[in-house]
């Protein structure tokens, strides 16, 4: 019988792709470390932050000038940045660790400021690119691309270096790895965060909690249910099944 955190998380990530809420789920992903999380606290302090933004882009023209202005009200004013002093802590991780201290990685960030921005009206999207997670805003004629952690936007050549520093290849990215992430696999890249963290730390409680989310994100990968076999893990509930017995 499942367990009831594992039964709502596979309730709230079992519906359309773009029709369940990422920050939610995110949330749920913390349930464990935090039994007794109050996720409707942290959805309503994205709700005033979002109203905050929209009040503070009244009046500013849509496009790299609103994504500007955004910047400015989370990182200077707001006071979030990434955490390179211990970017390792799984606190960076939890959304609502990240919006308790206000920093955190580039996924977590990416989280915060998107949820923010599309309660301000601004179209912001995470990115999953490779081996840093950035976000973009539609503009006239393209696309600009910010970097939540450096809390900045990028030029084309601050892009390519990103990519050359992940990848070891001097060239331009190609443009379909600026593509919009979809909410599953954003869930699944702070997963993937917390199982490498775990697993270095050799925390088996808290790797097979997170195998246990990634199998309910994707319950077809037979290398997650063989490693959550080997953990003594809970295998994914039924999609729909969110009973709390």
């Amino acid at each position: 019988m499942s367990r009831p955190d594992l039964a709502l998380f596979a309730h709230v990530v079992g519906r359309g792709e773009d029709d369940f809420d990422v920050a939610r789920a995110a949330l749920l992903i913390a349930e464990p470390e935090y039994p007794s999380l109050d996720i409707p606290h942290y959805i309503a302090l994205l709700d005033q932050l979002g109203g905050r933004a929209r009040r503070a882009l009244e009046g500013v023209e849509p496009g790299v000038l609103s994504a500007r202005r955004l910047l400015g009200y989370l990182y200077e004013e707001l006071g979030f940045r990434g955490n390179d002093t211990d970017y390792y802590d799984p606190r960076n991780c939890f959304i609502n660790e990240v919006l308790d201290r206000r920093t955190g990685i580039p996924i977590s960030l990416a989280i915060v400021l998107t949820e923010v921005a599309r309660r301000a009206s601004v179209p912001a999207q995470g990115v999953s690119f490779p081996g840093h997670f950035l976000v973009r805003v539609p503009v006239d004629g393209g696309i600009v691309v910010i970097d939540p952690f450096q809390e900045q936007l990028l030029t084309a050549e601050e892009l390519r270096g990103l990519y050359q520093s992940a990848t070891g290849r001097d060239e331009d990215p190609d443009p379909r790895l600026l593509a919009p992430a979809g909410s599953r696999q954003i869930l699944l890249r702070i997963l993937t965060n917390l199982r490498s963290i775990y697993a270095k730390r050799v925390d088996i409680e808290r790797l097979r909690a997170v195998i246990e989310r990634m199998a309910v994100l994707a319950p077809g990968d037979r290398d997650l249910l063989r490693e959550l076999e080997r953990l003594g893990g809970e295998l994914p509930p039924a999609p729909g099944d969110h009973g709390r017995n």
